[in-house]
Order: C-alpha cells, then structure tokens, then sequence
C-alpha cells in the first residue's frame, strides 16, 4: 500500500447522508476479485444516467471546478453491506481521505485495511468545511497521521486511529507486510526463548 503521512488537498464535497456501499459501488460490478478498475464504477448511478449511460452533469464527480483526494460527505457514511469493493473503488479513484461525522464500522475497518483514511469530525466542523469548499472549491485540508490532526482555514480538530492502523497507514503496510517488518524481532524472541528451554 501507499504510504499515507500528511494529505493536503483540495476536497470534493458530497453533501448527502446515509451514503451506502451500494451508492458508492452498486452490486452489479462486484464481479472482480482485482482491486483495479472499480474506480471507473464510483457512484456509477450517481455519475452516470442509469438508461442512456450519459454523465449525469449535475453529480460532484462531473463538475471539473471539483478536484483532490479528499472526499467531504455527510454523516453515516458507508453504511449498508459489508462489501470491501467499496474501499477499493474510493482508492481506485484516487481518494486518500474520507471525512464525515460519522463511518459505518465495517466500512471503517475496510478502509483502513486498503490504505483509505476515515477522518470523524465534529458535525459544526464537517459543515464548516461542506459549505466552504462547495463555494471556494480550490481550498485545501491538511490531514496529518502522525499528529491525528485535521487543519482547515486555521481550525484544527483530533481525530481517532487505532495505534496499529496508524503504524500501517504511516509506513505503507498490510497485515502481511506488518508481520514481514517484525520478521528480525520475532527471530530474536524465537532464540531467546529457544536459550530458556535449553538451560
């Protein structure tokens, strides 16, 4: 995975609440076990006129004032199935960072495992920052890991993250590679041990 340290971009607003995992991938593309190409498909229903397959040009995503890799939605984001595809098609598209005042936990847990931050924020800060970037799209948020810290126009807010996700996040690992770091620590714990059985 990509190494995720500080993110400081423009944003992408997506003022709606209750965003399912099947608005954000519909089921019908769920036919790869690749992680590629599911970008294509984000919000395809939202993107895309469902009878002539015309953008649809009203939807965030078509509107080029819009750029970055950070989507700002309402609460309750990506609620419904347990489907990861969702996580996949988010990061295929090129988001690093999801804020909302509230994440799915299932959802949350995929994300973090495919290298795609969830950043819960304050409801007056997450409409602070919608009703900002809607208007003046060109500025930009800095999430920063390390700190657990969201900056936007001179407000900071914390965030939570689980100690290990923070450590996978920062270097770029999986739950395999994680384990592949502690490869020389588990060697030493394995003849040291080993030495205590002997004697």
């Amino acid at each position: 995975m990509q190494k995720l340290v500080i993110v400081k971009s423009r944003a992408i607003p997506l003022p709606a609440e209750n965003i399912d995992t099947d608005q954000i991938i519909p089921a019908r593309f769920l036919k790869s076990i690749d992680k590629s190409g599911f970008g294509d498909n984000l919000f395809r229903d939202w993107r895309y006129n469902v009878h002539t397959n015309e953008e649809n040009p009203d939807f965030v995503l078509n509107n080029t004032k819009y750029s970055g890799e950070i989507l700002v939605a309402e609460n309750n984001f990506g609620c419904g199935s347990s489907r990861e595809h969702a996580a996949w098609a988010l990061t295929d598209y090129g988001f690093k960072v999801v804020i909302s005042s509230f994440f799915a936990d299932i959802f949350k847990g995929n994300a973090l495992n495919n290298g795609l931050l969830p950043v819960k924020v304050s409801e007056d800060f997450l409409k602070e920052i919608l009703n900002d970037i809607t208007e003046n799209p060109e500025n930009e948020i800095t999430v920063d890991v390390e700190k657990q810290t969201i900056t936007f126009k001179n407000k900071t807010e914390n965030f939570e993250l689980d100690s290990y996700k923070k450590i996978c996040l920062i270097n770029g690992y999986d739950d395999i590679d994680f384990l592949i770091s502690k490869k020389q620590a588990i060697r030493e714990f394995e003849l040291k041990t080993q030495k205590v059985y002997e004697n």
